[in-house]
């Protein structure tokens, strides 16, 4: 009821045609009160369709997607099961959909050791109506694995044309095109050593980051607010020059040649603070949805999250990661104070790379005034704390990959007044940009 980007994605799926867009959210309306979505939880559903593993998220696929997996070997045609089996369906996507913002995802059927009787195409053109009709723009892809019954083809004559070139028929030698082998099972010649079980209800394994502790006294705090002092005040300096419109000359000279990048260090630096946050109901996080790593090639580099206490409590919270082998995060067990603000420094260990795949969860809940903040107080603290009282907050990793010019080039930039231009300062070569009337900047190259 809160979220704008629910009817963003009706929007697009749409066309941004509205008439269309109000008649399928009315739809989705319908159908959500039909299978009671709002209240489909794991205490509503029969606990043996959570217990034999049919449908569950497991992996993300190479473009950092999350895979939602369908084996089918555990599906028989009943028709009294059929609608709870629906039901779950429409669990697992709420609970993703609440949980994740929207972020699409790879649906991933496989076909591995099933029969005839495991063909089920109402149950399957169920799920393919999920994302056509009430999850629009949740969709990634269909990955159809290991397909071996001509019926299941079916499947392309009920997607629309913009969902035909979703569907991805695969088998063991292809399928690493588009999920890589740490998240494929053994029999589609992958490594991926996951077996499913039930409970707890599977989700991301995240567990403890690199250097959990209090926080931050180390002399990384002190290089890292001097990097986004720095960068600050670069920012600062250039809007202020852009705003008041100087009428001096600025050169800037800028090297770049791949024989040199590769010989020089480049010093890393720390992300400044998102201009995006996500408002929780104890705390306001910033970034909202991604923190940004540069690739391996140009070193080691942080990001930033800002967290800020938004009650009259003192607010627990602990960050754990999918990847905690890569990542130091300082600090990952601590708590804020009501109304300040705290910032935790992530940054890649020794030589490791961010990965589409790596998540980050924030977990938060209020504490006690009569409580203490210590090491001691906060392990007690999680240990006591209810599930429903604890808020979490998932973000992911996008990663920046460099450029390496093979040549070296030279540009330098002019912002100056068109009456300091003489008549052979411009070359056919030269970009120009105007500003006003007077005004213009000039961009030289040259190799």
């Amino acid at each position: 009821q809160q979220d704008d980007k629910w009817v963003e994605n009706y929007l697009i799926w749409r066309h941004d045609v509205v008439d269309d867009t109000l008649k399928m959210i009315d739809e989705s309306f319908q159908w959500r009160k039909e299978y009671t979505v709002n209240d489909l939880s794991e205490s509503v559903l029969p606990k043996w369709l959570f217990e034999i593993g049919a449908l569950f998220l497991h992996g993300y696929d190479k473009e950092g997607y999350k895979l939602f997996w369908f084996k089918v070997k555990h599906h028989t045609r009943d028709p009294k099961q059929q609608l709870d089996k629906k039901k779950l369906v429409a669990f697992w996507l709420e609970h993703y959909a609440k949980r994740d913002h929207g972020k699409p995802l790879t649906v991933v059927f496989d076909m591995a050791e099933t029969g005839i009787s495991h063909i089920d195409l109402d149950f399957v053109r169920f799920i393919v109506n999920c994302f056509t009709d009430y999850y629009p723009n949740f969709l990634s892809k269909y990955c159809i694995l290991n397909i071996k019954h001509s019926a299941f083809k079916i499947v392309k004559g009920w997607l629309g044309p913009d969902a035909i070139s979703m569907l991805k028929f695969t088998n063991k030698n292809d399928v690493q095109e588009y999920i890589s082998g740490e998240y494929l099972p053994p029999h589609m010649g992958g490594t991926d050593s996951f077996k499913y079980s039930y409970p707890p209800l599977v989700d991301d394994d995240f567990q403890t980051p690199l250097c959990e502790n209090g926080p931050i006294t180390s002399e990384d705090e002190h290089e890292s607010k001097e990097e986004i002092d720095a960068d600050t005040k670069e920012a600062g300096e250039l809007n202020e020059a852009q705003n008041l419109n100087q009428k001096k000359m600025n050169s800037i000279e800028q090297i770049s040649k791949s024989e040199e990048t590769d010989k020089t260090e480049v010093k890393p630096k720390i992300a400044k603070k998102a201009l995006t946050t996500f408002k929780g109901p104890l705390l306001h996080i910033s970034p909202a949805e991604e923190l940004y790593f540069g690739s391996k090639e140009i070193g080691e580099k942080k990001c930033l999250i800002v967290l800020t206490n938004v009650t009259k409590n003192v607010v627990a919270f602990k960050v754990r990661t999918t990847a905690p082998e890569k990542y130091r995060v300082k600090p990952s067990n601590s708590s804020c104070e009501p109304g300040t603000s705290l910032d935790i420094i992530v940054s890649l260990h020794g030589g490791f790379a961010a990965s589409l795949q790596d998540r980050f969860l924030i977990m938060a809940a209020e504490m006690d005034q009569s409580s203490g903040a210590g090491v001691p107080e906060l392990t007690q603290f999680w240990k006591e704390v209810p599930r429903t009282k604890v808020m979490e907050h998932r973000l992911r990793c996008h990663v920046i990959e460099s450029s390496k010019p093979s040549s070296l080039v030279f540009c330098k930039l002019y912002y100056l007044n068109i009456s300091a231009i003489e008549s052979n300062c411009i070359s056919d070569s030269d970009l120009i940009i105007f500003f006003n009337d007077n005004d213009l900047l000039i961009i030289k190259f040259s190799m």
